[in-house]
């Protein structure tokens, strides 16, 4: 909308289906959002207003709240949802600490989406051959894109930890700083928009699948998640001694409970799959354990005061405000019905059945849509559209014939 229309206060409406809008654009029947399609406002965070540094015209971005008309929040808005976890703990006297880690794939213009991505040109001609893993070489001559990817950061007032590449091929990761769940969602929402267009104002094409490219390392968005007394700022997961208390493992017992319910709000895509299916520390299982990778809820070595859980199932393809909601949303459930996790494991290990997780898109949809934890914690209105709108866009997968079933199968008798 316009700057003047924006500063009168004036009401910005929306269609309520369009919170269900699938990927390829279509909608799933009206009956998911309400048959009439009426409208939702949007309200903007007054904190989330940002001028668009990367933009040559005067243009700001404004994160809003999609709300019902009579004043609540729609449960249809996926931050609505975040915000309504976070007072569920509010209501405790508690806080959730989170910080995400974002990686992502930095690759030269694909025109063609049946060839494979590509890395950029070097400084040297050639394209990087996946050998420059935490190198601090700037031969991939990604410096003027990356300064300018830190000043748009510093402009939108983003803290970033630290930056690095990758194991995969032109891959790299952030660390945000940790904070409140709600601010790093907005953060990673806005890292990675800004992410896309300095890349497209460079020459680049910025990926966030969670697998874009086959025998590389997919792109993961772990989520790190501790727990404070609100009126203290106490780590609660530790006790006075710094040893972990009954709510740390109240907290894992809820995860265990709740991840594999959850998966297709973690891994949305039926490209989040290829990630999970061929693993390269992004584990598809709900083990926990003590700083080992190869656990879904893994618990980095910390001192007591920042002991905390990571989980490493969501990849950066993960709807940010909805992934941090689910994920502390089974915490929560943990601690509220004082759930026991499973032992932790530690070094090689072989996944119990019972903490397997759906490696398909269509069999974590159909555990999401059994799922009364999932409806108790997010609603019959949520989970029933969000499965409708997935379930569109892995009938329109299902509807091409890949290359691989032309190049295989095309010769069998």
């Amino acid at each position: 909308m316009t700057a003047e229309g924006f500063l009168e206060g004036r009401r910005l409406q929306m269609a309520r289906g369009v919170l269900l809008q699938c990927i390829m654009g279509g909608y799933p029947p009206a009956r998911f959002y309400g048959s009439d399609d009426g409208d939702l406002a949007l309200n903007a965070d007054p904190q989330q207003i940002h001028r668009l540094p990367w933009s040559s015209q005067p243009r700001a971005l404004a994160i809003c709240d999609a709300d019902e008309l009579s004043g609540e929040s729609s449960r249809l808005s996926t931050r609505g949802q975040l915000k309504q976890v976070i007072a569920r703990y509010a209501a405790r006297g508690l806080a959730p600490v989170v910080a995400t880690e974002l990686e992502f794939f930095v690759f030269a213009p694909n025109t063609d989406p049946t060839q494979p991505f590509q890395p950029p040109l070097g400084l040297d001609g050639r394209r990087e051959d996946g050998h420059s893993a935490f190198s601090v070489s700037s031969n991939n001559g990604l410096r003027p894109f990356f300064s300018e990817v830190y000043a748009c950061m510093a402009a939108l007032g983003l803290p970033r930890d630290t930056f690095m590449h990758e194991m995969g091929v032109s891959q790299f990761e952030i660390n945000l700083l940790h904070g409140d769940p709600l601010l790093l969602a907005d953060q990673t929402f806005l890292f990675k928009h800004l992410l896309k267009e300095v890349a497209l104002k460079h020459g680049l094409t910025v990926v966030c699948m969670a697998k874009p490219l086959a025998h590389t390392p997919g792109s993961s968005m772990h989520i790190h998640q501790s727990l404070v007394e609100s009126a203290t700022g106490r780590n609660v997961f530790s006790d006075e001694a710094g040893e972990p208390t009954a709510m740390f493992r109240h907290f894992i017992g809820g995860l265990q409970a709740g991840m594999a319910d959850f998966t297709a709000l973690f891994a949305p895509n039926v490209n989040s799959y290829q990630r999970l299916c061929h693993p390269y520390a992004s584990p598809n299982n709900a083990c926990w354990s003590h700083d080992n990778r190869a656990a879904g809820l893994r618990i980095p070595a910390s001192s007591p005061v920042a002991r905390r859980v990571e989980n490493r199932l969501p990849g950066a393809d993960a709807n940010p405000y909805l992934a941090i909601a689910a994920s502390l949303a089974a915490g929560l459930h943990g601690i509220e019905n004082e759930l026991e996790p499973a032992p932790a494991i530690q070094g090689e290990f072989a996944v119990p059945d019972s903490l397997s997780l759906p490696c398909t898109l269509h069999a974590a949809l159909e555990r999401l849509k059994r799922s009364q934890l999932a409806k108790e914690l997010f609603g019959n209105e949520f989970i029933e559209g969000y499965v409708a709108s997935k379930t569109m866009e892995l009938t329109s997968f299902f509807d091409e014939i890949t290359p691989w079933e032309r190049r295989v199968l095309a010769a069998q008798a």
